[in-house]
């Protein structure tokens, strides 16, 4: 087990969860309750991580980061570091490519909120901050905490993207899955078996957790219906 690789993989999910679920929450409020024009093509564009190859999306945030660009010339002045090859850039590329698994689900939630409750806390009147925290927050939480969990398991597999745009530097972006890459590469093959058993393993309890929590959030949504 090389426990760096897996400490900088858990590193890598628990920063981009803590940046991205803020962000769904906004975009996804904001998709389940507007009708504006071009809102297909929104959704489309932020699903596109879902159906494009990692490394294709990996070389296009390595084009759009590199020193070469505009973006990589202007953070590289303002801050002294580049993104390409450095743990940052890996949090970039993480909170882009994750942006489906986090929206969608909180999305969702916020869609199977009955419009009466609203419409209720809208005639007690509520604020918007309050009706989000105290009416709206409480019914979603199960789908904001399975797009926590998807997150958080999707970057700690991810592989094409990592290294397309962090290359294989141990401790800065040397995650775990480039060194199970690594380990089969080397005919370590008892190595790599045992780092991919955890991300097996990993991968089948968020994903029992994940159906627990839509099965949860439909019973309750039907009972609220009710």
């Amino acid at each position: 087990m090389d426990w760096q690789a897996l400490w900088l993989s858990v590193k890598l999910s628990s920063v981009t969860v803590l940046f991205l679920i803020p962000l769904a929450l906004f975009v996804g409020r904001a998709l389940a309750y507007r009708q504006f024009r071009g809102k297909s093509w929104v959704e489309a564009l932020i699903m596109v991580p879902l159906v494009l190859p990692p490394t294709v999306v990996g070389y296009y945030l390595l084009v759009g980061m590199g020193n070469q660009s505009v973006i990589g010339q202007w953070i590289e002045q303002l801050f002294g570091q580049q993104l390409v090859f450095h743990f940052s850039g890996l949090v970039i590329a993480s909170i882009l490519v994750n942006i489906p698994f986090a929206v969608q689900p909180i999305q969702r939630a916020f869609e199977t909120i009955p419009t009466d409750v609203r419409d209720a806390a809208d005639c007690c009147g509520m604020s918007r901050l309050t009706l989000f925290f105290k009416v709206e927050l409480p019914m979603v939480w199960p789908g904001v905490l399975t797009a926590l969990v998807l997150c958080f398991s999707h970057v700690l597999g991810e592989f094409g993207v990592v290294l397309m745009l962090g290359g294989n530097i141990a401790g800065e972006t040397k995650t775990i899955s480039i060194a199970i890459y690594d380990s089969v590469q080397a005919f370590d093959f008892d190595g790599a078996g045992t780092m991919s058993l955890v991300l097996l393993l990993f991968a089948i309890s968020a994903l029992a957790l994940t159906t627990s929590l839509s099965r949860r959030l439909g019973g309750h949504l039907g009972s609220s219906g009710r």
